[in-house]
């Protein structure tokens, strides 16, 4: 999968979060890398298995409480296995979300400099009409912020939508088979409330938050313009 071309201004007025998600996906998968696939298909193996691990956790938690009320004979063998494999499963999700930030460095930082030599190309590539006209403090500053940006985004995506959803329907499936499916429902409609609570925040507090970031960019263009000047 080829990455697509960035066009810096197109994206950044175009407003439309799925759309510029697309354009920074490719860069998790570049072209003629099998290394750096490899990374992403390792990473995300580690994600299935942190999960895997967290959901087993509640049970192995159950089973030790439930394994206190057995015989006297069994009563110190039992509990002790259970409250280990509690105590390992706790352990491995923490252990394979390091191994995931290890893993998918590369992956990441390669993303960010790919996309930032093609803006810093992008500009250079500009008529000299822009660079006689260009705000040198906003400019520097809306690079940085994008690049932070594209940073967190492709985390995010990564790791947190992704293995959330599946660890959603896990759990709802796991509902579902030991209590039944008003469990698994009312599971389910709790975590969408929550997820469209969140998203309708979100775009709320958007706007406050591109005004800070027009406003910052603005001061700092001109404390940097009125020194170069």
């Amino acid at each position: 999968m080829a990455a697509a071309k960035f066009d810096p201004l197109q994206d950044s007025q175009s407003g439309n979060q799925l759309r510029t998600l697309a354009t920074l996906l490719p860069y998790l998968w570049p072209k003629d890398r099998l290394g750096l696939r490899l990374r992403v298909v390792i990473a995300l193996g580690l994600i299935g298995l942190a999960k895997l691990a967290n959901v087993c956790i509640p049970f192995f938690l159950g089973a030790s409480v439930d394994a206190l009320n057995v015989d006297a004979e069994a009563i110190v063998v039992v509990p002790v296995l259970l409250i280990v494999a509690y105590g390992a499963a706790r352990l491995s999700h923490q252990a394979f979300g390091e191994l995931r930030d290890a893993v998918f460095a590369r992956v990441g930082q390669n993303a960010l400099r790919t996309v930032a030599l093609q803006v810093f190309r992008h500009l250079h590539a500009l008529s000299l009409r822009f660079h006689l006209d260009r705000r040198t403090g906003g400019l520097s500053r809306a690079i940085e912020r994008g690049v932070k940006g594209i940073d967190f985004l492709l985390r995010f995506t990564l790791y947190n939508i992704l293995p959330t959803l599946v660890e959603i329907g896990l759990v709802c499936g796991i509902l579902l088979v030991s209590f039944g499916w008003t469990f698994a429902l009312v599971t389910f409609l709790s975590v969408l409330s929550y997820i469209a609570f969140t998203l309708a925040v979100t775009e709320w507090r958007l706007k406050y938050r591109r005004e800070m970031n027009r406003t910052d960019s603005e001061a700092n263009t001109r404390a940097i313009d009125s020194l170069l000047n």
